[in-house]
């Protein structure tokens, strides 16, 4: 936390080398947040930067209280809410592709996937139910902060994160 406070200080002293080194240490940290919220790497990229220039504006309101990484996550998944809000993207898709089966699904299938194997997966579901699982279970908001954040009401999240687990389950049990 020492290098972070020096480092912190120097980027908002406006220190390009400073920004260069924040940028090194950080950007597979938010990188993984923008994969999350998008589909494609393309997107994740451009994400990447959009999340960066909100992050080095907005690095001379961090107060050091609480986790400089949980404050530049913050700051990240709001972006990324942004871009899907901006790419008219969210919650937009059809359904019908995903038959909701709950049944018949077996834990042991996903002990024996690897990370990137279940992140495919969820990057399969629709936006809508892709963003509020990965604020739900990822992030670790609650359905009230979620409804908050995406303007949605409460009822309308719980519902979305529901089907998407119905969808993640049923493309677990197709990948047997």
């Amino acid at each position: 936390m020492r290098d972070n406070v020096k480092l912190i200080k120097q980027c908002q002293k406006k220190s390009e080398k400073a920004f260069d080194e924040l940028y090194r240490t950080y950007s597979s940290l938010i990188y993984g947040i923008c994969l999350r919220y998008t589909k494609d790497e393309h997107d994740a990229q451009d994400l990447l930067q959009e999340c960066f220039i909100r992050i080095v504006n907005k690095i001379g309101d961090y107060s050091y209280k609480g986790s400089f990484e949980g404050w530049m996550r913050r700051l990240s998944v709001n972006q990324a809410l942004n871009y899907l809000k901006s790419k008219k993207q969210f919650m937009s898709e059809d359904v019908s592709e995903y038959e909701i089966i709950a049944d018949d699904f077996n834990n042991d299938i996903i002990s024996e996937m690897s990370a990137q194997e279940i992140i495919k997966l969820i990057n399969k579901l629709p936006d809508g139910y892709r963003t509020v699982f990965n604020l739900h279970v990822i992030e670790g908001y609650r359905h009230t902060e979620i409804a908050e954040m995406l303007g949605i009401n409460d009822v309308t999240c719980r519902t979305q994160f529901k089907k998407a687990r119905e969808a993640l389950i049923a493309l677990i049990n197709e990948n047997k």
